[in-house]
């Protein structure tokens, strides 16, 4: 990846900058400390990856600033691309990817953000991990790896590779082969169950035999049972056949009856009716005198309806006229009220007004005091413009000696903690030569606890053989007592043959063969009591042995914690050189501190900065509380300017008021003018007139009317025996028709009943002839129900057995497929337990790690000899002797460790004995070959180096031999940026990239 430009708006400390790459190989990116050089590093991959040092995407946006953006143009792989990404305060953040073709820009914006993360990191071929562990030099990495103890090195290795997938292939691979094993011990546990219900085969098919046996007999039972049910059913038919004529005959007298008695009740009700109609058609002629009557006076009254409605529309109509000119009368009052209360409000005002205009003099000379002031006020604000830059810059500058000065205190406080820490360790060296003592002695036992506890598992394993030995025999010898039982069984029966020859046996010969047959029965009894004497014995030394084992189990818990500590404790004791050569340095290092605490010699060019700002503070001479008082005096003096403007609002309103008076006065006028004509000759009062005549011309009778429809209702019965009348004359003759009807069906039914009733009594008579077979039916039926019942219980036992049969058929085909199935899940669960070592630290991890490294070393070597003169060399070894112990013998085990040898002049000797300059540039040498390693990896070449690690350790000539290097290396990338704030250093570059800030944020300029 090659950069091109990178744009800031609003990225951390930058408001709106370009940086272009082009033409700068190797650059240097200088600035104060708090610059923003970091800065440019960090928008690099926040563009690419969206990540950054800040916890948040919101932490990023610029004080006061509402959204950011950056835009970065690179080339890679020979082309160039260019990635846009923004983000709004509040909302999510947005990414564009765009690739040139014909100096423009294609997007390759995938859908969402994450489609388009992952074509980003396709096309460059580095995820973030990667970038900051391979282009990206972060200060401290190379130190983490070098001051890590040797058997911590090769996890910091295995991380930096990113061999952690490795770890996660190997615990899954752990898992599926607990998970297949757990299915095997499952699959077994089935198999057995499978096998013990295929091994009741014979004894089901037994069973089967009995049951279809028993079927046929209840078969045959159950049929001459069905025969004999049949004829007394027939018997009982026909009974039934006769008592149920008889009763649909007795049914049929009942109806008859009962229609007899519905007739003469008709035959009374009509006879009654028909009374009633007679006695109303004899009153036909004074009935219809009366409704003609009722018809007179129902005319009369509709003509006084009509009179009473118009009547009423008409009073009606009067109403609402009065009403409209009650309304319009009011109407009018309102608004002679309405405009008399504005008169009267403008005169208030005009009151008011004129207590305003009195104050004028008291304003104008308050205007004159405030102008004064506001002019002083503007001279003191002017001076206060260019003494907050001053007084802010002096702040600044006291917080960096404030901060400086803590920082010494700090470190002097560390120092402190360090050398008292050293001294302590150092005291301690006494008792952790005895501790070790004590730790090897324990070991040493417990070796021994070992060895005795391998003799008990050996013997363990002696007595379980002899188990399984004596298991086997005595199955054997239960096989021989069950083929001899056999036998015995053959031999009681009645004239039975010889077991072996098979010829016939008298009593004396047979009384012999059963003899020997018990005593060889007897034998081999004893021999299996012998056997179980043995297994219990067997059985007794196994749990001693198990309980002896479990408790040297627990002895030998604290095995491994005891060598760990051993180590530890040794480890400690090598360091002691190191701690004497760490004290020394810091008590020097504590010594300089002081001395720059005593003296405040520390940061000379801020102390002089800041002299210099309080010189030109007191030049300007600007006094804040003189400020203070001038800027209150203007603030007091304020109401006279909205006095003044009441004054002018008051001028205006008076020359208002002046002329809407009359106005006023001359529509109250009118209006009163207009009250009158209302009440006196308006077209509302001249239609009242009209219509109280013509309600005199009406003539209405209201006392009439009433009398009329009171009349009206009490005649309401005058109708109904009219009505009653026409229905009576209607009715008359179809009620007698219908009494006639009547009279002949009464004479049927009284012959039919006269019939029923001799049918009935024959019935009687062969019914009573034919005997009752009720009882015997019930018990036959409850017979051949319970046969029934029973049958259905044997063919349920039946199908049930078959079912088995059929289920066992089926358990032999499962058996066979579990079988197999359990073969393949061991299978499976072989291999997994082979890739869950193969993936372990032991495994595929080491091997890509012993790989590597003689990769790594070559390139730190050769970096090394550039920034050394040939003076250093490096050797990575894996592998070394176990410490043997204190006695002569040497340990011949190799342990696995990741130690680094390094060589110089006058031989090999720690990393830590070496000056802080040697230290990085063996640091330096690591990581770079560090990053390039990575960046093959990865699939990509590096191209781009950016160095962020402290240069601070380095005198002139490591310094000149780290820029010799850089430049050497130079050839190796397209494009290399180093961060540095020492002045010595940046000077050494020939491109340089200059950070500063200013009130409009961080500022770039580029130096040559």
């Amino acid at each position: 990846m090659i950069p091109l430009q990178l744009r800031l708006k609003n990225f951390l400390s930058y408001q709106n900058v370009i940086l272009d790459f082009r033409g700068l190989h190797t650059a240097c990116i200088c600035g104060a400390n708090g610059a923003g050089k970091s800065s440019l590093l960090e928008a690099i991959t926040w563009v690419i990856w969206g990540q950054s040092r800040a916890a948040s995407d919101e932490d990023i946006i610029h004080t006061g600033a509402t959204d950011v953006r950056v835009d970065f143009e690179f080339i890679t792989n020979q082309q160039c691309y260019r990635i846009i990404r923004t983000r709004q305060r509040g909302k999510n953040s947005s990414l564009d990817f765009q690739v040139k073709r014909a100096e423009e820009f294609l997007s390759l914006t995938g859908k969402g953000i994450r489609a388009t993360q992952e074509q980003i990191i396709e096309a460059i071929k580095l995820d973030y991990d990667t970038f900051i562990n391979s282009a990206y030099l972060r200060q401290g990495r190379a130190d983490e790896f070098m001051l890590r103890p040797p058997t911590q090195r090769k996890q910091i290795l295995a991380d930096l590779l990113k061999l952690e997938q490795y770890e996660e292939l190997a615990t899954q691979a752990k898992d599926l082969s607990k998970q297949y094993k757990g299915q095997a011990e499952q699959i077994e546990l089935t198999l057995a169950g499978i096998q013990q219900q295929i091994a009741q085969e014979t004894e089901i098919k037994h069973q089967k035999q009995t049951i279809e046996a028993e079927l046929k007999q209840l078969q045959t039972t159950q049929e001459a049972d069905r025969i004999n049910l049949q004829k007394l059913q027939g018997q009982e038919q026909e009974r039934k056949t006769w008592e149920e004529q008889l009763t649909w005959q007795q049914n049929k007298s009942k109806n008859l009856e009962q229609d007899a008695n519905r007739l003469t009740q008709e035959k009374s009700e009509i006879a009654h009716q028909l009374k009633q109609y007679q006695s109303l058609i004899s009153q036909e002629i004074e009935i219809e005198r009366n409704y003609q009557e009722l018809r007179e006076k129902q005319k009369e009254e509709e003509t006084l309806s009509n009179k009473f409605q118009a009547y009423q529309d008409a009073n009606q109509t009067k109403q609402e006229i009065e009403k409209e000119i009650l309304q319009k009368n009011n109407q009018l009052q309102l608004k002679i009220r309405q405009i008399q209360g504005r008169l009267d409000s403008l005169e208030q005002q005009e009151q008011e007004l004129g207590k305003i205009l009195n104050t004028s003099q008291e304003v104008k000379i308050a205007l004159q005091r405030l102008h004064h002031h506001r002019q002083k006020l503007q001279i003191l604000d002017k001076l206060q413009h260019k003494v907050t830059p001053l007084l802010q810059q002096r702040y600044s500058l006291q917080t960096e000696l404030e901060k400086s000065k803590a920082n010494l205190n700090a470190k002097l406080e560390q120092l402190n903690n360090l050398e008292q820490k050293c001294q302590e360790e150092l005291g301690t060296i006494p008792q952790k030569r005895q501790l070790a003592v004590e730790i090897y002695q324990q070991i040493q036992e417990l070796d021994n606890k070992k060895v005795y506890q391998k003799r008990i598992q050996e013997k363990t394993q002696e007595r379980n053989l002899s188990n399984e030995s004596l298991k086997v025999n005595q199955q054997t010898y239960e096989e021989k007592i069950e083929e001899l039982q056999q036998k015995l069984k053959l031999l009681e029966t009645p004239e039975a043959s010889c077991p072996l020859c098979e010829q016939n046996l008298d009593e004396h010969h047979r009384h012999n063969v059963v003899e020997k047959t018990k005593r060889q029965q007897q034998e081999i009894q004893g021999q299996i009591w012998l056997i179980q004497e043995q297994m219990s014995v067997n059985k007794k030394d196994l749990k001693a042995l198990t309980l002896e084992y479990q408790k040297l189990e627990n002895i030998l818990r604290n095995y491994g914690d005891l060598q760990q500590k051993f180590g530890q404790v040794e480890s400690q004791l090598d360091k002691v050189g190191d701690l004497n050569i760490q004290l020394k340095n810091i008590q020097q290092e504590k010594a300089r501190i002081e001395q720059l605490l005593a003296t405040e010699t520390h940061e000379l060019n801020l102390q002089k900065e800041l002299k210099h700002i309080n010189n030109k503070l007191q030049e300007l001479n600007y006094d804040e509380q003189t400020h203070a008082l001038v800027r209150g005096e203007v603030e007091r003096w304020r109401w006279a300017e909205i006095k003044q403007a009441k004054i002018e609002d008051a001028l205006r309103n008076q020359k208002l008021i002046a002329q809407q008076k009359p106005d006023l006065i001359e529509q109250i006028a009118q209006l009163k003018t207009e009250q009158n004509t209302l009440h006196s000759n308006s077209d509302l009062q001249q239609t009242l007139h009209r219509i109280e005549k013509h309600l005199q011309s009406l003539g209405y009778d209201r006392s009439h009317h009433q009398k009329i429809s009171a009349y009206l209702r009490q005649a309401q019965s005058l109708v109904i025996n009219y009505q009653k009348l026409q229905e009576a004359k209607q009715k008359y003759p179809q009620l007698q028709h219908r009494l006639n009807i009547i009279e002949e069906r009464l004479n049927i039914n009284i012959q039919e009943q006269e019939k029923i009733k001799q049918n009935i009594n024959q019935l009687l008579l062969k019914n009573q002839a034919i005997a009752d077979n009720k009882q015997a039916l019930i018990n036959l039926d409850k017979k051949i129900k319970d046969q029934r019942n029973y049958l259905d219980n044997l063919l349920a036992k039946k199908g049930s057995i078959e079912q088995s049969l059929s289920q066992i058929e089926q358990f032999k085909q499962r058996n066979k497929n579990y079988k197999e199935q359990l073969e393949a899940v061991r299978r499976k669960c072989r291999i997994y337990l082979e890739l869950t070592k193969a993936f372990g630290k032991n495994g595929i991890q080491s091997l890509m790690i012993e790989n590597v490294l003689p990769q790594l070393e070559a390139e730190t070597n050769q970096i090394l000899s550039r920034l050394t003169g040939n003076q250093l060399h490096i050797q990575f070894v894996t592998q070394r002797l176990g410490r043997g112990s204190r006695s002569r013998k040497k340990s011949t085990k190799l342990i696995d460790t990741l130690d680094i040898i390094i060589a110089d002049a006058q031989g090999t000797r720690a990393y830590e004995t070496y000056s802080g300059g040697e230290a990085f540039r063996i640091n330096f040498s690591v990581r770079l070959a560090l990053a390039k390693l990575l960046a093959q990896r990865a699939g990509t070449s590096l191209q781009m180096l950016i160095i962020d690690e402290g240069f601070g350790t380095q005198d002139a000539e490591g310094c000149e031999r780290l820029v010799a290097a850089i430049n050497a290396i130079s050839s190796d990338f397209s494009c290399i940026l180093a961060v540095t704030h020492m002045p010595q250093f940046k000077e050494a570059f020939q491109h340089r990239i200059e950070v500063y800030k200013t009130n409009q944020g961080s500022q770039l300029r580029l130096a040559s």
